[in-house]
């Protein structure tokens, strides 16, 4: 897990195809980003198959999933894929595993428990807590994450969460927040792009918008669409100097490393953002 510590990575969600990704993800590579975090989707993914194919098409990057839904993957299965690839590419390889939320899952309930069952048989497996992180908002979550993986990846969060799941987590534990950018300085335009990747699904999912409220949020700031305030904290914007000033505010709030999520109009503009954002990060 060298590679993640690195403070900077890249976060490609599944609204671009795999092709997209996997160029994106080369090139991060390519740039010296740490880290390529490989958003899932609500699909099965616990064979690995499209983190082998980044793996294989980069160099150096550590490949994370982000995340794997415990609902859907079986920890053995996973746990086997997982020992194919480590064979291959040692600590390259990072295990984003989580519960997803409860509106994408029928049958959802206890997902503690759920959480610890499916750590446990990973042991079992023999994957090794340090080559898995726990998607994590709420303390339970984090202080699980700190006893029990290498850390935690929060997903859609403002710096204000990162302040206080450092103080949760404790020293010596990654905390790798995701972080939505726009490269744009017009801020009309910027939340044009960002608002609807905030918009679908997230507020309308309990367990972000109730994490949202506990950081300094209203419900006037997470009804409609996200209020101004909402979406220019979840979706950085400004010249490539002023996003990379709020990616490294993560940093000072205690992340070792923050997943930039970089929306655009297409693959190709993402790409050139992504260029443009490790000339200042990197």
């Amino acid at each position: 897990m060298a590679n993640v510590v690195k403070q900077f990575g890249v976060f490609l969600a599944p609204h671009r195809d795999d092709v997209a990704r996997k160029e994106q993800a080369i090139a991060a590579d390519e740039l010296g980003y740490g880290a390529v975090w490989l958003g899932t989707g609500p699909n099965s993914v616990g064979d690995l198959a499209f983190v082998e194919d980044i793996l294989a098409a980069t160099e150096r990057i550590t490949v994370a999933t982000a995340i794997v839904n415990m609902w859907v993957d079986e920890p053995e299965t996973l746990a086997a894929s997982y020992h194919r690839l480590a064979d291959r590419y040692g600590d390259r390889l990072l295990l984003g595993i989580g519960v997803g939320h409860p509106e994408s899952v029928t049958g959802y309930r206890g997902p503690y428990a759920k959480i610890v069952d499916y750590l446990d048989r990973l042991d079992a497996a023999g994957v090794p807590a340090g080559a898995r992180v726990l998607a994590a908002l709420g303390d339970r979550m984090l202080k699980l994450a700190a006893e029990r993986t290498a850390g935690a990846h929060p997903y859609l969060v403002p710096v204000a969460h990162t302040r206080h799941a450092r103080a949760v987590l404790g020293a010596g534990k990654l905390l790798a927040p995701e972080q939505k950018v726009v490269v744009d300085d017009d801020p009309a335009a910027a939340r044009a792009i960002g608002r609807p990747y905030v918009r679908t699904p997230y507020l309308g999912l309990r367990n972000y918008v109730n994490n949202l409220l506990r950081h300094g949020y209203t419900e006037a700031d997470v009804a409609g669409g996200g209020s101004d305030r909402l979406i220019d904290d979840l979706v950085l914007h400004g010249t490539p100097d002023t996003v990379a000033k709020g990616l490294r505010s993560h940093v000072d709030a205690g992340a070792d490393h923050v997943a930039v999520q970089v929306l655009g109009p297409s693959p190709e503009a993402e790409r050139e953002n992504q260029r443009r954002l490790a000339e200042e990060l990197l």
